[in-house]
């Protein structure tokens, strides 16, 4: 391989054959491709694009620069990525109510990044919870339980590992075929049959508008049907959080609340149905979207998707009675305040990223890598957009560590939540669904 000439047909916008991007990845992982090299890859694509088979074939062969898992299941192995948002804890109710319904869901998850909250950091607040396990237990769990929430191993696309690192110091994130190959080299490494993608689209979104969340969300069922996995992607609202709670335990409580007591009658909820329906007709495990849907919902009231998640929780190192007793698992913070709205009106519009930096410097997320973070933080009894207040109506509630930081994070509420005379429209929960 002449990593010189690759680069060069990428900035002179010439094909490039699979051979030589797989040739690229290995180098990638290998460290064979420099630095400079990779940078340079990287602001090339920025800048010209790829075409769809160069893309398909550089997502397979960041797949294929480490291990990919196979899966000898009685269904097919299935899962839902989300592009991130805040309140999104959709996979906590999701894994287990299709687990609940004969489904495989090997999920394979990521941690808070930027101002969204992270799947594996919510589960971890879970006392005794790990989702750092070997793959051999991977399987067993999904063979076992139906579902496991884990994190990726060293071996899992470490090309991507590496051209992320690279890219985030570089100025090129923002690249739409990169960020589609960082995303589905690591969703097909768990040896996926269906995959259905949950693009977010708002303030509290990386994609602020409904035209780049629908570039991103095209180019990624391109690709990821492409390189022979059956997907779909459902672009949804982030004007606002999806779940009336931001942090990390606080989330978990919001999960519990809807898996055992079948209060199901709420955004969070419509959203993780919405995705479940897609993705049992993608895998052929069910022949009508809507019914299915409805299907999901009966798993969330009828307590079958709780006793899988409490199976996960148990298998994963966390407590054996977490369902009957999670309100005493769970760590609280000792400072809990309420935000009351000072005056009436309707709430007109949120900052959603505002509001996710506020559980970020509350403690409850990272502001730079590596930080050991406080699953008890955050925001608990959100409003909505659409909700009228009045003076003494209660806005959110601030759980945080002191006194000094409640203060801090009231101000920063008080400047997110925007109040009117009039009643606004309510964004649509779900903008529009994207296939091949």
């Amino acid at each position: 391989m002449d990593a010189r000439q690759i680069i060069e047909k990428l900035r002179d916008k010439r094909p490039l054959e699979p051979a030589e991007l797989n040739a690229f990845a290995q180098g990638l992982a290998s460290g064979a491709v420099t630095d400079a090299q990779a940078g340079a890859f990287a602001m090339a694509a920025l800048l010209n694009g790829m075409s769809d088979p160069d893309r398909v074939a550089l997502t397979l062969a960041m797949r294929d620069s480490g291990d990919v898992m196979r899966w000898d299941l009685p269904a097919p192995a299935i899962d839902k990525h989300s592009t991130g948002g805040v309140g999104d804890c959709v996979s906590l109710l999701l894994a287990p109510a299709l687990a609940a319904m004969g489904a495989c869901v090997p999920m394979v998850s990521g941690r808070g990044l930027g101002h969204t909250g992270g799947t594996l950091d919510k589960l971890e607040a879970i006392p005794g919870l790990k989702t750092e396990v070997s793959d051999a237990r991977f399987h067993e769990i999904v063979e076992r339980v139906g579902c496991a929430i884990v994190s990726a191993s060293g071996s899992i696309a470490p090309a991507d590992k590496r051209l992320y690192a690279i890219r985030d110091v570089t100025g090129t994130v923002e690249s739409i075929d990169l960020i589609t190959a960082s995303i589905l080299s690591k969703k097909l490494a768990a040896g996926l049959e269906a995959l259905v993608l949950d693009v977010k689209c708002g303030s509290g979104a990386f994609m602020t508008t409904v035209e780049d969340a629908r570039a991103l969300a095209q180019s990624l069922v391109t690709t990821a049907n492409g390189a022979g996995c059956k997907t779909s992607a459902l672009i949804t609202d982030m004007n606002q959080p999806l779940c009336p709670s931001l942090g990390n335990a606080l989330e978990v409580m919001t999960v519990m609340e809807a898996l055992t007591t079948g209060e199901v009658d709420n955004i969070l909820c419509d959203v993780t149905c919405a995705l479940g329906g897609e993705l049992l007709v993608l895998a052929g495990l069910a022949e009508d979207v809507e019914r299915a849907t409805w299907a999901v919902r009966d798993t969330l009231t009828d307590g079958s998707a709780a006793e899988r998640f409490g199976q996960m929780i148990s298998e994963l190192g966390g407590p054996a009675d977490f369902v009957d007793h999670w309100r005493d698992r769970l760590p609280s913070a000792p400072v809990v305040r309420d935000v009351m709205a000072g005056q009436p009106g309707y709430v007109c519009a949120m900052d959603g990223h505002a509001l996710g930096m506020v559980v970020v410097h509350l403690g409850g997320g990272r502001l730079k890598g590596g930080e050991k973070i406080d699953p008890a933080v955050g925001l608990s009894n959100c409003c909505m957009i659409g909700e009228y207040l009045d003076a003494d109506s209660l806005v959110a509630t601030i759980h945080a560590k002191t006194a000094e930081d409640a203060d801090q994070a009231e101000a920063a509420i008080r400047a997110a939540i925007r109040l009117g005379e009039t009643a606004p429209d309510e964004p649509p929960l779900i903008y529009e669904k994207v296939t091949v």
